[in-house]
């Protein structure tokens, strides 16, 4: 629409403006218009291709020869270029120097108009010339509107960005969960499978059969164990509710300690959340207690506080030789990962004084 009314004004211009020529004063009048049709033209490059400087002093000349060619031609439609170039000062300029450089365009045009006709010629022409200035208002309107058009699809195109970024953060987040908990459960099963098989065939060359019969019952009884355990993590990332004490008691007792849960304060529902972290860190502490503590009594403490649960895990020294490899370093970091989503601290460490000197401690303090 925007070329369709320039090349309109083009050539109505060419149809009407005279004189035109190729010789005296036709030849000033003609390349007038030439430079009004380039003024004119020249509004619909792109705006990032001419700084604003550069822009003031086109439409700058473009009102000059706007308004010369007003006062050369004798007659025509050439006041249309002052008025569309006056529109496009307020669309392209910002609105002081738009303002002012209309007020310069009006003063020209209708001074031309003015001192060329004479004050006693119908006063509607000089009148003419000072209302080239008044598209400016319309440039302006539109301006605005284009910014607010802009900057409408930048915020909506920031919001798509921060969403995108949200979204990844959620996936990344979800995938080190659930690496946390394929870890846990590995490394909890396989770690005590592998010390039953251990065991077992030290056991063989000693040729005592009922031994070898109680390790691999106990291998047994840890892919049992192993098969829960993945049902667990299941409900985990199904973000399924399991239930804090009878969850804990169980793993206690299937890990071979049996009624070493001891629960003080208050207790109440937690988030589910919440239960299936405080799992993972009990499951990793037995896991470790069973690695490098085998045969060490253990103790577990759930205490509810007012604005805080603590989860105690502490393992007395071996009594057994520590037949497990190294493990991969990866439990006490999952634990602090876990902890730091809920907001709260875990401490690991080794238990210097008291009875159970020697062992190991793990502690969680979860908010809320």
């Amino acid at each position: 629409m925007q070329w369709l009314l320039t090349l309109a004004v083009v050539v109505i211009g060419i149809l009407t403006v005279r004189p035109m020529g190729f010789s005296g004063w036709g030849l000033a009048v003609t390349a007038l218009f030439v430079v009004n049709s380039a003024a004119l033209l020249a509004r619909h490059l792109p705006e990032h291709k001419v700084p604003d400087r550069p822009a003031l002093l086109w439409l700058t000349l473009g009102v000059v020869a706007a308004a010369a060619l007003i006062g050369a031609s004798r007659s025509g439609s050439g006041y249309l270029f002052a008025f569309f170039l006056s529109g496009h000062i307020g669309y392209r300029l910002e609105t002081r120097p738009a303002l002012a450089l209309a007020g310069i365009c009006s003063l020209l045009c209708g001074g031309v108009l003015y001192f060329g006709l004479g004050p006693g010629h119908d006063v509607s022409s000089w009148t003419l010339g000072l209302a080239t200035g008044i598209p400016v208002l319309i440039g302006i309107v539109n301006r605005s509107q284009r910014r607010a058009v802009v900057a409408a699809i930048e915020a909506a195109e920031s919001a798509e960005r921060a969403a995108r970024a949200e979204a990844r953060t959620a996936v990344l987040t979800e995938r080190g969960r659930i690496a946390r908990d394929v870890h846990d459960v590995l490394a909890h099963s396989l770690a005590g499978i592998n010390m039953q098989l251990e065991l077992a065939d030290a056991l063989i060359d000693t040729g005592d059969l009922e031994k070898v019969r109680e390790a691999n019952n106990k291998a047994h009884g840890l892919v049992r164990e192993s098969l829960k355990q993945a049902q667990w993590t299941v409900h985990a990332l199904r973000e399924d509710s399991l239930p804090l004490l009878e969850s804990l008691a169980a793993m206690l007792e299937s890990s071979g300690h049996r009624d070493v849960l001891t629960v003080t304060g208050t207790v109440r529902e937690v988030p589910p959340q919440v239960t299936q972290n405080l799992l993972r860190i009990a499951q990793e502490a037995l896991t470790n207690a069973a690695r490098h503590a085998p045969g060490g009594d253990l103790a577990a403490e759930l205490d509810f506080a007012g604005s805080s649960m603590t989860l105690t895990i502490r393992n007395r020294p071996a009594t057994r030789a520590v037949t497990a490899g190294i493990g991969s370093g990866m439990g006490l970091i999952g634990m602090r990962e876990r902890v730091a989503l809920l907001g709260g601290t875990v401490t690991a460490g080794p238990v210097t004084e008291g009875r159970d000197q020697g062992g190991w401690n793990v502690k969680a303090v979860i908010p809320g």
